[in-house]
């Protein structure tokens, strides 16, 4: 299942409060204060950390079944998607990574596969990496543009059929386009890194 996305980006408080907004929930903060990467987790919320001049390193948000995490750079970067996997799932697709030549680097809270189109993707198998708040919004499909072509054959062999929830068109740059969300708030939003949101 296609669960997560993450972006570094310089809108780091307008992106909390903008998924806030559509109904996901802060779980986690870290950044790096006074040379320390700390944690500033609710019950603290932005208007107590904002005076702090804080490098947020990564804020997780979630609703559902999707994860949404994001942390501070200079400009708009997406840097990964995640697909929640069982563990049997998890061990074939990395030796289906192997075959493909992609990188993997495996730990024992989540694994990244690097690909060679300019993104990596997380697997993950932990539970409590959703949202577990009692419904049932779900990433239904995300549209990528990517630089080369060939990411959605590689993305079947090793995925199978979850492998229709990435869409991907060719462009200038890497970025997310679109995300289309089982029971998104809103018919219709666009976050600070441009990134369209759909109500399906």
């Amino acid at each position: 299942m296609l669960f997560h996305f993450h972006y570094w980006t310089p809108y780091v408080e307008e992106m909390e409060n903008f998924y806030k907004r559509l109904g996901f929930t802060v779980h986690q903060r870290i950044g790096k204060y006074n040379g320390e990467f700390k944690h500033f987790n609710p019950p603290l919320t932005v208007d107590d950390i904002r005076e702090k001049n804080i490098l947020f390193r990564i804020i997780e948000m979630k609703r559902g079944n999707i994860n949404i995490t994001f942390g501070y750079g200079k400009r708009p970067t997406f840097d990964h998607i995640g697909f929640f996997v069982s563990k049997d799932e998890h061990d074939e697709i990395c030796k289906k990574s192997e075959m493909i030549q992609w990188k993997t680097k495996i730990d024992e809270r989540r694994t990244f596969l690097y690909t060679p189109y300019g993104f990596s993707i997380e697997l993950q198998t932990h539970i409590d990496a959703l949202g577990n708040d009692g419904n049932n919004d779900a990433i239904h499909r995300i549209e990528l543009m990517t630089l080369k072509p060939g990411l959605e054959k590689d993305l079947s062999f090793l995925f199978g059929n979850r492998a229709s929830s990435v869409q991907t068109k060719l462009g200038d740059h890497v970025k997310i386009e679109k995300v289309q969300i089982r029971g998104l708030k809103e018919k219709r939003a666009i976050d600070m890194n441009g990134v369209e949101l759909l109500h399906v």
